[in-house]
């Protein structure tokens, strides 16, 4: 399959993608796609013969937003209809999974953070010295073993509302935020 240019107002977006991107990702990915436009050659946008994207909807829509004229594509012609419909999925599916510590030794957090990817530590300086008085280990020995402990996990600011919300319907309803936790990290 060979790669063409083409005008963007050319290109249809495809009402059947599943695939949605959110304003703070979707900001992110305009603004890879002006500063490194390179990337749209390496990874075009994927449609059929009829110019509806089957891979890079939301790509389309940055470039719509980035005022690009025109993009690269390929025609996926030999694909069936129904190898159209698998391929709009599959074309968003991922199937590994990030090495983290390999991440945080090559890269910085900020760097990651504004390629897109969610990273696992805030952007911004915590406040950790509201704790720096506490010793909980101390304060846990001697205690019971059903004594409940705590564990910090930080939120951006964006998501702590929903974050609180979450973990105060869960606890209304006696279940074990903690285990919750720990059971989706092992996942």
């Amino acid at each position: 399959m060979k790669t063409q240019k083409v005008k963007l107002s050319e290109i249809k977006r495809n009402p059947d993608n599943p695939r949605l991107i959110k304003d703070n990702k979707f900001h992110k990915l305009v603004k890879s796609i002006k500063e490194f436009p390179e990337m749209l050659e390496i990874r075009p946008i994927v449609v059929n013969d009829d110019m509806v994207v089957l891979g890079g909807n939301m790509r389309l829509k940055a470039c719509q937003e980035a005022k690009l004229r025109e993009v690269p594509i390929i025609k996926a012609s030999k694909l069936t209809a129904e190898q159209q419909r698998e391929f709009i999925v599959k074309d968003n599916v991922g199937f590994g999974e990030w090495d983290w510590d390999m991440l945080a030794n090559v890269w910085g957090n900020a760097e990651l953070n504004d390629w897109g990817l969610d990273v696992w530590q805030p952007e911004q300086e915590v406040d950790y010295s509201v704790l720096e008085d506490l010793d909980l280990e101390e304060t846990l020995e001697g205690k019971e073993s059903n004594v409940k402990r705590a564990v910090l996990i930080e939120f951006d600011p964006e998501h702590y509302d929903q974050a609180a919300s979450l973990i105060n319907e869960a606890r209304k309803e006696g279940k074990n935020v903690g285990l919750i936790v720990l059971n989706a990290f092992k996942q």
